[in-house]
């Protein structure tokens, strides 16, 4: 399935992936090291480590490794880099991030600010910076990412200095919890291709694309995780979302029309492709103007669409959005890992839990004694779905799992 990202001039400064912030001219000098004290910091763009996909410090700013570099998915449309930033503890809780940032950009280039933040146990969506990222309640940590693109290697933009100030203002209204939808479902393959987060692809891999940068999980985190059903419920693959796609990249189909960051004439739940391609709507195109030839909403890895769900072609599924939803959840430290339909292995398989995949726990019950990589032992979670994974593969717990 064709995705791809429009690079934009930095000239405009808001509605951008994350956020396009207002640019200082560079200074001369070289900066200090970044202080990072209570709700006021600098953010370290010096620390360049495996979450962080074509940049690179040079000493004095950060650019793109290889301004040339084209990510599979995007089908070379931008050079692109991200650098995702240690996550900042704030002296007081807050709900607004706001962003000012020293940069050259460069013709064609773009400098982009992205925020999220930390509360009852999980994160928040990433959330534009341009006049401050608001969450639906007060975070404890926060984290931006930033994104350098270039249309042409000439154009590649440079980033001296990200100010961060954390503070709070008057709550938006909170998404409702626990959204699913029927979408559209397509194969992604692209194997030896890179995500939007860095990943390589590989053969049968597990993990999805969503059309919108807010919902993307870090590399090697299921901080974004999806329930993906058939729409027979016969089957389930709990999935981090590693990439953007399909069609465009800022459809968060899943928001209310009043945080959804275009498309807003659109009812929740129904993504732009589908609109555009049952309807008409745009014109039959998507957001880069590109005929749209499927209603996809949603984009599987090989190892989801044949291994998780057991489809053999494109197909209509039941898609959870579980970051918007409520209470305790288990991380799948080794997977993926069969989901069984009562609490022992000779329960039959119903499906599968990936890597890194954070699944909802409503409670556990005594079962089967199994030996994992984490422990052995006879705990059961059910999971929100009613089905059951072995407490043996769940390498950490956020909330308190309650017995049945």
């Amino acid at each position: 399935m064709p995705r791809s990202r429009r690079t934009r001039p930095l000239a405009a400064v808001a509605g951008v992936v994350a956020a396009v912030l207002a640019v200082s001219p560079a200074p001369a000098a070289p900066l200090t090291a970044p202080a990072a004290t209570g709700n006021t910091w600098s953010a370290d763009l010096t620390a360049v480590d495996s979450d962080d996909v074509n940049v690179r410090w040079t000493g004095t700013e950060l650019r793109l490794a290889d301004p040339a570099h084209r990510p599979a998915a995007r089908h070379g449309i931008a050079a692109e880099g991200t650098l995702v930033v240690t996550p900042h503890s704030l002296a007081v809780p807050a709900n607004r991030v706001r962003a000012d940032i020293v940069a050259s950009p460069g013709l064609d280039g773009a400098v982009e600010v992205a925020a999220r933040g930390w509360r009852s146990g999980g994160w928040t969506e990433w959330r534009s910076a341009a006049g401050g990222a608001v969450f639906d309640q007060p975070v404890t940590r926060v984290q931006i990412r930033v994104a350098l693109t270039a249309g042409r290697p000439a154009a590649a933009p440079a980033l001296r200095r990200v100010r961060l100030t954390a503070d709070s203002v008057a709550a938006v209204t909170a998404a409702t919890p626990g959204l699913t939808y029927r979408v559209y479902a397509t194969r992604e393959g692209l194997v030896g291709g890179t995500t939007a987060n860095g990943h390589v692809i590989v053969s049968r891999d597990h993990f999805v694309a969503l059309p919108s940068f807010r919902g993307l999980a870090p590399k090697n985190t299921g901080d974004y995780t999806v329930r993906v059903c058939t729409t027979t419920r016969s089957r389930c693959e709990y999935a981090p979302v590693w990439d953007v796609g399909p069609w465009n990249t800022k459809d968060d189909y899943w928001n209310p029309s009043s945080t959804r960051e275009m498309w807003k004439d659109l009812p929740q739940g129904r993504p732009e492709a589908q609109a555009a391609y049952q309807s008409g709507y745009n014109g039959g195109r998507d957001q880069f103007g590109r005929v749209v030839g499927s209603p996809a909403g949603i984009d599987l890895a090989d190892g989801t669409f044949w291994d998780g769900l057991l489809l053999t072609d494109n197909a209509w599924v039941d898609v959870a959005y579980l970051w918007t939803g409520t209470g305790t959840r288990g991380r799948i430290g080794s997977g993926p890992l069969n989901i069984r339909s009562g609490p022992s292995t000779s329960n039959a398989v119903v499906g599968l839990a990936a890597t890194y995949a954070n699944v909802p726990i409503e409670c556990s019950v005594t079962g089967q004694s199994v030996s994992g990589p984490y422990r052995t032992t006879s705990q059961w979670n059910r999971l929100a779905s009613g089905h059951f994974v072995s407490h043996a593969y769940v390498s950490t717990v956020t909330g308190t799992i309650a017995p049945c």
